[in-house]
């Protein structure tokens, strides 16, 4: 009986999720499931610049490209560093896939860039339409939560991401060869990635 009062003393959004109705999942839950992809997401999104800064910045006639892409790899190691901060601050395990994505980000990076800048831009402008929109999303469900200052960063690092994707797109992105199929793919493991790392 005493647990029974306990669970019907709080909130209504906790009590599903501890009452295990289906998809139902507490705040906290919610949260630490956002703190894990976002840090995943920004992981990525640096060993893809990292990448991309392997192969352009070496070339002498990259170099508007490559300085581009320097000003957002810091951004997003702010980002990163942030949800560094996020993840022990507030004790949540990171993704299992942070092995995984520390390969293929960078891989994709270095594999646009050695198909020329506009795909490189390409890549940037996909992986940003996605984050942006997850960021969107993330947004919407925090509109009405007491956490301000995880709200905060999700909107910061959110017009950060459509800044970037504008930066991306003036830089020539959709003049990349087969910018249709690239971005197209691109996008679907962005999404596909993110999927994933929300649960392991």
């Amino acid at each position: 009986m005493a647990d029974q009062t306990r669970i019907l003393d709080e909130s209504p959004a906790k009590r599903r999720g501890r009452l295990g109705l289906p998809g139902a999942r507490t705040r906290e839950e919610a949260i630490e499931s956002m703190i894990r992809v976002d840090h995943a997401g920004e992981y990525g999104a640096v060993r893809i610049y990292e990448g991309q800064l392997a192969v352009l910045g070496k070339r002498p006639g990259s170099r508007r490209a490559a300085e581009l892409i320097r000003h957002m790899a810091a951004q997003e190691q702010e980002h990163l560093d942030t949800f560094d901060r996020l993840v022990l601050e507030r004790r949540v395990r990171p993704t299992l896939m942070s092995p995984v994505w520390n390969v293929a980000g960078y891989a994709l990076g270095a594999v646009t860039a050695l198909m020329g800048e506009k795909a490189a831009m390409a890549c940037t402008a996909a992986v940003e339409e996605v984050i942006d929109d997850h960021y969107a999303g993330q947004e919407r469900a925090l509109q009405d939560d007491t956490d301000s200052e995880f709200r905060g960063v999700i909107s910061k690092f959110r017009a950060d991401e459509a800044a970037h994707r504008h930066t991306a797109l003036d830089a020539g992105a959709e003049q990349a060869p087969g910018y249709p199929l690239l971005s197209a793919a691109i996008r679907a493991g962005c999404r596909l990635a993110i999927r994933i790392s929300e649960r392991l």
